[in-house]
């Protein structure tokens, strides 16, 4: 059974840094793409950060770029997220989503884990 779960998060003040964690695992070939989205409270769930196989190309969305940043160990099929200079509307529920292709010769199918809240509060 394949899984995908995060962890990490937790309450900061404002200014203050978090790393989120995500990690694959089960019988699988291949993980693909590893992404961080976010859903804040009253909105729709939007894509935070995003990082290919490769490990150097990564997507940001513009309210993370330059303050989040990604990276992976393929060897360990793990994402993790460094979140500095939290800002209150930073505060959501992270929700880690990988492509995973199972099979050598299968597509990739879409596995998500169940989310971690990050709270940044004064």
């Amino acid at each position: 059974q394949v899984k995908v779960v995060e962890s990490g998060g937790g309450l900061v003040h404002p200014g203050g840094s978090l790393r989120l964690t995500c990690t694959a695992s089960g019988e699988f070939f291949r993980v693909n793409q590893m992404d961080w989205y976010r859903q804040i409270q009253g909105k729709d769930r939007e894509l935070v950060a995003r990082i290919l196989a490769d490990g150097a190309t990564t997507i940001y969305d513009d309210s993370a770029r330059g303050r989040f940043r990604v990276s992976r160990d393929n060897a360990r099929n793990t994402m993790w997220m460094d979140m500095n200079s939290l800002k209150p509307e930073d505060t959501a529920v992270y929700t880690c989503h990988a492509g995973i292709t199972l099979r050598s010769w299968g597509r990739q199918e879409s596995y998500w884990g169940q989310g971690t809240q990050v709270s940044v509060s004064s």
